[in-house]
């Protein structure tokens, strides 16, 4: 698959089928996140990954964005490590994640990223997982077969580039 399709065709998805999910393709998506650039290639980032129902229910309860994760046969939850890189512990993982987003998509699974850290949400998840005070809860992802196909537009590129100066 060429990378810009999986670009321009990647969607959020949040229904899901019940179908399982192959560990092989958990596994394909959790490297893809393990090669993602990295400032000074310090690599700040954790992934718990959560498949059992009960817990799947349990994030999606204390995410009101998030209430499909219920749904959805995989959650992988996305940490970063001050101690790896005390400046960019909170921007690398988001980089992991969108190639975790693309390495999905190229397996035909649909997902959906949402944000945690900075709400509410994060010292839930963080008691949820038991999650250590040291790692900061970034975002998590939900992952599966989606039930349904999106569509989507963007704003046009001469919205939001200017050349040499804004």
């Amino acid at each position: 698959m060429n990378v810009l399709e999986a670009i321009r065709n990647r969607r959020s998805i949040r229904k899901y089928l019940s179908k399982p999910v192959e560990r092989e393709k958990l596994e394909a998506i959790l490297e893809a996140g393990r090669w993602a650039p990295s400032a000074s290639n310090k690599q700040p980032w954790h992934f718990v990954v959560v498949t059992k129902e009960e817990k799947r229910k349990a994030l999606a309860d204390a995410h009101p964005y998030g209430r499909f994760m219920a749904e959805s046969p995989v959650v992988i939850v996305v940490l970063g490590d001050s101690e790896r890189h005390p400046k960019y512990y909170l921007a690398d993982p988001h980089n992991a994640v969108m190639n975790m987003l693309l390495a999905a998509y190229a397996h035909d699974l649909g997902t959906c990223w949402m944000g945690v850290r900075d709400t509410d949400i994060e010292p839930k998840f963080r008691d949820l997982l038991n999650i250590p005070k040291s790692l900061r809860v970034i975002c998590c992802i939900s992952i599966g077969y989606h039930e349904v196909e999106r569509d989507s537009t963007r704003r046009q590129l001469d919205e939001i580039v200017r050349w040499e100066s804004y």
